[in-house]
């Protein structure tokens, strides 16, 4: 298995990001679902984050939503993610999948690419 090219846009990724509530959850979530940014987003409840901020050591109940979409789309997953979010400075981080389900795979990029007319 050979390391993926980054600048392939067929490339899958995994973009991490946190919410506060259920609602901005769902916000998010639809959205990069509903336009064709992401194939799924999971949200994952109950996530403790601890970090530093302005100075201070915080501590958030969060709910960490795992996108999964493609390099082609990141660009816009991003700043869709920073039109939708609350908070000041968002996490945004994205993973390369460098192996998986090529059915599963096949899917998502299916599911991120514009449908013809």
């Amino acid at each position: 298995m050979s390391d993926p090219d980054l600048n392939d846009g067929d490339v899958p990724l995994v973009v991490l990001t946190t919410v506060g509530s259920d609602e901005q959850a769902d916000g998010v979530a639809s959205a990069l679902v509903g336009e064709r940014l992401a194939a799924c987003v999971n949200v994952v409840k109950g996530v403790t984050s601890i970090y530093r901020w302005e100075g201070k050591i915080a501590r958030d109940e969060e709910r960490l939503l795992v996108i999964k979409t493609t390099r082609a789309r990141f660009d816009a997953v991003r700043e869709r993610i920073l039109a939708l979010h609350a908070y000041e400075v968002p996490e945004i981080v994205a993973l390369p999948i460098v192996a998986g389900s090529e059915a599963y795979l096949d899917w998502l990029r299916g599911e991120t690419t514009a449908p013809r007319p």
